[in-house]
C-alpha cells in the first residue's frame, strides 16, 4: 500500500469521525444524557462473499460480462462500537474469509515457469482475505417500537475507510483445483523450479478498503440483538483477483452477513441503540408503575377539584361560601358580614342604598383589597348616578384592628383606590373621585368581637 493510499485512508478516516461527532454535538445531550443508556456493544457476524456489488462491478477476471461467474465465499468477523446518540455510533469492523470467481473460458493471462515452459491461462480464482480492518461511521435511519416495546426493529446505514491485507491465488480450472498459475504468497513458486535468487513477492498484499452497507437489527432482548446487512466494499486495488486483463480496473465485492450483538453494561439502563423518542412519550403504554403514577395524580386532582367545589358553593349568591355562611338564605341584594350575616345601618336600604340616597358601605375580606361580587350591583349604580349627574364622590378606606397601624393605613388606602378603580372603569372621571385611606380610624363597631371588625372593614362613599 503506497503512501498516497495511506494518506487517502488517513483523510477519510478523519472525515467519518468528523461527520459522527458533528451529528453528535448537533444532538447534544440525549433525553438527559448518555449516562442513562448503554452505549457499547460487541458484535459476532458471519456470511458469504460475491466478486459484484448491486451497483455493479468487474472482477477483472472474465472475457467478457455474460462469462464470469460469481461463486460464494466464507466471511466472518466481529464489531465493537460506541454509540454516541440514537442517530450515530462509531464502530470498528474486522473480518476475514475468501472471495471466489471462475470462467467457463480461459480468461487470465499466460503464465510461465522460471524454465520458460507454458502454464496456461487461469480459469478461476480465490482470494484469501487474511484480515480487514476498518473503522465505520454507523447511521441510525430509524426505529420500529411494537406496542409493548419488549422487541423493536432498527434501520441504519455504514460508511467506513480502512486497509485489508489478501492473497490472490489463480487455478487453471474452475472448481478452485489443478495447476495453480498464480499465487501471490511469499516463497511460493507454482512448481518448484524458480531461482532461489529471484526476488519473492511478499506474503500478502495490503490496500485500502471502503465498506458501504445497510442493515436491520432485531431486538431480542435487553442484552442480544439479530443483526442482518450488506456492505458493498470498494477497494484501491487492481490486483484483487489477482492478474487480469485490465490491471487498472479498481477492483470490489460484496458481502451478506447475520449475526448476533451484544449490548454492554446494566440491563437496568435502555440500549441506546433502540432509543426512540416517539415511542418514549408513551411510555405510559407500557409501564404500569408510571402509569399508576399517573391515575393517582388525576385522583388527587378530582379530590382537590371537590373540595374547591364545596368551598365556593354560595347557594344564596351574598359571596359567602356555604361553609362559612353562619345564616344562610340570606335575600339577594342584602348586605352581608364575612359570615354571611346582613348588616345592619340606622335606615333602611334598598338596593345597599338608603332612602335619602346614603351608599351602603362596601365591605372587604380579612387583610384584602379585593373588591367582593356583591359590590358589583351598588358600585355600577353609584358610577351612572355620577356620570349622569356629572357630579362628584369621596372615597374613605378604613381597616379593622389586627395588625400595626401602619399597615392598616396602607391596607385601608389600597381599599378605597380599588373602589375609584372600578369607578373609573365603569367611565366616572378620574378627577371626579377623592380616595382617601384612614387606617383603623372612626370604627362603627367594636373590634374586639369579629362581628364588629367585619362591619370596619370598609369603604365608606360619600357624595
Amino acid at each position: 500500500m503506497n503512501y498516497s493510499t495511506i494518506k487517502k485512508t488517513a483523510v477519510a478516516a478523519t472525515l467519518v469521525a468528523a461527520l459522527g461527532f458533528a451529528d453528535t454535538a448537533q444532538a447534544q445531550q440525549v433525553f438527559g444524557g448518555r449516562s442513562q443508556y448503554r452505549t457499547w456493544s460487541i458484535g459476532v457476524q458471519g456470511g458469504i462473499t460475491t466478486p459484484n456489488a448491486l451497483i455493479g462491478g468487474n472482477n477483472n477476471f472474465g472475457q467478457k460480462v455474460g462469462y464470469f461467474q460469481n461463486k460464494v465465499g466464507e466471511y466472518y468477523g466481529l464489531t465493537v462500537r460506541k454509540q454516541f446518540s440514537h442517530l450515530f455510533g462509531l464502530e470498528v469492523e474486522a473480518n476475514r474469509g475468501k472471495i471466489k470467481t471462475y470462467n467457463h473460458d480461459e480468461s487470465g493471462p499466460a503464465f510461465e515457469t522460471f524454465s520458460g515452459s507454458k502454464l496456461g491461462r487461469a480459469q478461476s480464482a480465490e482470494t484469501k482475505v487474511n484480515w480487514a480492518a476498518s473503522l465505520n461511521g454507523v447511521f441510525q435511519l430509524g426505529t420500529i417500537d411494537f406496542l409493548r416495546r419488549e422487541n423493536a426493529v432498527n434501520f441504519y446505514a455504514k460508511v467506513g475507510i480502512g486497509a485489508f491485507a489478501y492473497n490472490p491465488i489463480q487455478y487453471s480450472n474452475n472448481d478452485f483445483g489443478g495447476t495453480v498459475v498464480y499465487n501471490q504468497k511469499w516463497g511460493e513458486d507454482v512448481l518448484g523450479d524458480r531461482s532461489p535468487s529471484e526476488p519473492q513477492d511478499k506474503e500478502y498484499r495490503l490496500g485500502m478498503i471502503v465498506p458501504v452497507g445497510v442493515g436491520a437489527k432485531f431486538k431480542l432482548s435487553e442484552v442480544v440483538a439479530l443483526n442482518l446487512g450488506y456492505t458493498m466494499n470498494f477497494t484501491d486495488e487492481a490486483l484483487l483477483y489477482g492478474p487480469g486483463r485490465n490491471t487498472s480496473t479498481k477492483q470490489r465485492f460484496a458481502n451478506v452477513y447475520g449475526g448476533l450483538e451484544f449490548t454492554l453494561g446494566s440491563k437496568d439502563k435502555q440500549n441506546l441503540t433502540f432509543a426512540n423518542p416517539v415511542a418514549t412519550m408513551y411510555d405510559e403504554l407500557k409501564d404500569p408503575s408510571l402509569r399508576n403514577e399517573v391515575e393517582a395524580l388525576k385522583q388527587r386532582v378530582s379530590t382537590l377539584e371537590g373540595t374547591v367545589n364545596t368551598l365556593s358553593a354560595d347557594a344564596d349568591g351574598d359571596g359567602v361560601s356555604d361553609k362559612f355562611d353562619k345564616c344562610p338564605n340570606t335575600p339577594a341584594g342584602t348586605p352581608v358580614d364575612g359570615s354571611g350575616c346582613p348588616i345592619k345601618f340606622p335606615e333602611p336600604v334598598v338596593n345597599n342604598v338608603t332612602s335619602n340616597g346614603y351608599y351602603a358601605p362596601i365591605q372587604f375580606e380579612f387583610d384584602s383589597s379585593v373588591l367582593k361580587t356583591e359590590s358589583y350591583s351598588t358600585l355600577d349604580k353609584l358610577a351612572k348616578e355620577v356620570r349622569d349627574n356629572n357630579s362628584s364622590v369621596t372615597l374613605d378606606g378604613y381597616a379593622s384592628a389586627e395588625g400595626s397601624e401602619a399597615y392598616n393605613l396602607t391596607l385601608s388606602k389600597d381599599r378605597a383606590n380599588s373602589v375609584k378603580q372600578y369607578l373609573v372603569n365603569a367611565g366616572v372621571s378620574s378627577s371626579s373621585i377623592t380616595a382617601n385611606g384612614y387606617g383603623e380610624k372612626n370604627p362603627v363597631a367594636s373590634n374586639s368581637t369579629e362581628e364588629g371588625r367585619v362591619q370596619n372593614r370598609r369603604v365608606e362613599i360619600k357624595k
